[in-house]
């Protein structure tokens, strides 16, 4: 049933005891899943906003990028792991939260405004990028699947360009990457897809002729500076032990089409930048009518209800839950954080309708893992430092228990056998699920029409 608003768009009508939940990632997924373990179905209708119909899985992001892992076995479809949940799929565009409604924009376009009983924020982050000038134009990013594939792919046509050329002088900025940003995704991206990278090149005898440059850039001190020193300085040394250079107390200044210029006054031909360093929240977030701290995340007490309103909660990546193991300062936006968030949220939204108790979130970080590739890694579990082949495996292990469906720890499981067995596909993925429109396509064969381009700038 809809009712008008006066802003002349249909609004859904829900009572007071419907719970929507913005966002379907870590937060915003467990948050719906144990709702709908904790509450009756009669004792509310939850419903699930989010632009797909899936959570994607970005531990395993490296791993994708890398070839090792199939892209469609870190994708959840949320509709087969949540049951009671009604999923809508849209994008939040606003809020109104004192009429108690958000505003959807459905996939045909249009906008609803979508009502609410209690709302639970969690609409993740974006990418951080610099006023750097040609970085939104010519730098890369690495936090969809759709950019780990376009990397994936980049990185195979870079080498089919270089191969044709015959200037060793040109063909080297075809065969240099550089990785802005030593965070987790940074150091875990840089290392799968250089390993990808050493295990293909034997396929193309001028660039292996030639070799590659692989470069590391960080603007603090040093590399993931998240973990313990001695963690941090056996990363530093496995990844130059690969030939990867890592330059700390750097930043870049500018990124053209074939070069990327840093603050040492260097200037690094390169047809390939990835700009990882770091993440903010999503820009919706801002017009949602609701507190921001100065990072432009949500204010939040420690049951991450929104100050100011007794009916919205926000989690996860977008929202400043304080850490309770470190007082006055919020939560840093990791997978383990957000998932735990959701649930405790779930927990307090239940309570707000009568069931059960509210708690505050009290979750303190257990550790950090980064895949390295080669059967490596480095990892902090339980006050315990870890590297090499242990800390790979506990990092799986835990990775692998942290996915939400039996069915696909069996597919990864399978891709990882696999990847002992065989060498990884070469092929390109860029044009699966996005057929060419040339004319008279047809005619000639489909993709045998598929013309050559050479990698964006």
């Amino acid at each position: 049933m809809t009712e008008p608003h006066d802003n002349g768009r249909p609004a859904r009508s829900f009572s007071a005891r419907n719970v929507v939940i913005a966002g379907g990632g870590f937060a915003g997924f467990h948050a719906a899943r144990t709702l709908e373990m904790t509450l009756r179905p009669a004792a509310a209708r939850v419903t699930l906003v989010n632009d797909a119909n899936s959570m994607l899985y970005t531990p395993f992001m490296g791993a994708v990028a890398g070839g090792r892992l199939e892209p469609r076995h870190i994708v959840f479809p949320l509709r087969e792991e949540l049951e009671r949940t009604d999923l809508r799929l849209g994008r939040v565009e606003s809020a109104a939260p004192e009429r108690g409604c958000i505003q959807v924009r459905n996939q045909e376009g249009r906008v609803e405004d979508l009502s609410y009983g209690h709302l639970v924020v969690a609409l993740g982050s974006v990418t951080r990028t610099l006023p750097v000038p040609g970085l939104n134009e010519h730098a890369v990013g690495f936090k969809t699947l759709a950019e780990a594939v376009a990397l994936r792919d980049r990185l195979l046509r870079t080498l089919e360009m270089a191969e044709t050329l015959g200037d060793p002088g040109e063909r080297a900025s075809y065969l240099t990457f550089v990785f802005v940003g030593a965070g987790y995704a940074g150091l875990g991206g840089l290392a799968e897809l250089q390993d990808f990278a050493s295990d293909v090149i034997s396929l193309y005898p001028r660039c292996r002729l030639q070799g590659m440059r692989w470069l590391l850039v960080e603007a603090r001190s040093r590399v993931m500076g998240e973990v313990p020193t001695v963690l941090s300085e056996f990363a530093e040394r496995e990844l130059r032990a690969r030939g990867i250079e890592t330059v700390a107390d750097t930043r870049v200044e500018e990124v053209t089409a074939d070069s990327v210029r840093l603050s040492t006054g260097e200037t690094i031909p390169t047809r390939t930048v990835v700009w990882t360093a770091g993440v903010k929240p999503s820009p919706v977030v801002a017009q949602l009518g609701l507190p921001l701290d100065e990072a432009g995340r949500i204010r939040v007490d420690s049951y991450m209800r929104v100050e100011g309103h007794d009916n919205v909660w926000a989690v996860g990546d977008a929202a400043a839950v304080p850490d309770p193991a470190r007082p006055g300062f919020a939560c840093p936006p990791t997978r383990q954080h957000g998932m735990r968030q959701g649930k405790r949220v779930a927990g307090n939204v239940a309570a707000a309708l009568g069931s059960g108790e509210a708690a505050p979130f009290t979750y303190k970080t257990r550790g950090v893992f980064v895949d390295l590739g080669r059967s490596t890694a480095v990892a902090l579990f339980m006050g315990v430092k870890l590297r090499g082949f242990p800390a790979w495996m506990l990092t799986r292990g835990y990775n692998l228990r942290q996915v939400p469906s039996f069915g696909r720890k069996l597919k990864l499981v399978s891709d990882w056998v696999t990847d002992l067995a065989f060498r990884r596909d070469s092929s390109e993925m860029g044009q699966a699920g996005h057929p060419l429109t040339d004319p008279g396509r047809l005619e000639a064969g489909g993709a045998a029409r598929t013309r050559f381009e050479s990698p964006a700038p």
